[in-house]
């Protein structure tokens, strides 16, 4: 069976976390840039398209990152916060110019496809990306909702594992 988007079989088979640390490792060893990845110790599985979609934004955002800030080090921390998860990226590049932040925020078309592919994920998740810059670096904001049924395995049946929840 043919993943849909090339999903990496680490996702699929032991969640975000692990997936995270794996693409993180490699992404740190290709750019030279220094990553700092923080995960809750204990994040178990979450909902498969909530996966999916914090995933694709961090390999799109640490893309980002290699290609156009000139950074350093990467900061990335995933956090659970009342039912929601908070994923903030964070490079201490040279941040994105002022002209082309005001097309982002006005979600003009020329931004291309990755931001605007990783909002629209966030949306039809009821969730939301933002993203802050400056001289200093450039910051994006996921918020994405802890949604209660279980993340779909490779063969699309729901898994029997536990998700994630907060009370």
């Amino acid at each position: 069976m043919e993943r849909p988007y090339a999903v990496p079989l680490l996702l699929d088979e032991a969640g975000f976390a692990a997936a995270a640390s794996w693409y993180v490792e490699g992404f740190a060893k290709r750019s030279g840039i220094k990553v700092n990845l923080d995960l809750p110790p204990q994040l178990g599985r979450l909902n498969h398209d909530v996966e999916i979609a914090l995933f694709r934004t961090l390999q799109e955002t640490l893309t980002k990152v290699h290609r156009h800030s000139c950074s350093s080090v990467v900061d990335i921390r995933l956090k659970l916060e009342n039912k929601h998860l908070l994923l903030q990226i964070t490079d201490n590049g040279k941040g994105i110019p002022p002209e082309q932040m005001n097309r982002l925020h006005e979600g003009m078309a020329d931004i291309g496809i990755g931001i605007a592919g990783m909002r629209e994920r966030m949306r039809e998740l009821g969730g939301s990306l933002e993203i802050r810059s400056g001289p200093a670096g450039t910051e994006v904001v996921v918020i994405a909702p802890v949604l209660d049924q279980p993340p779909i395995d490779s063969k699309g049946e729901r898994k029997s594992m536990p998700t994630v929840s907060v009370a």
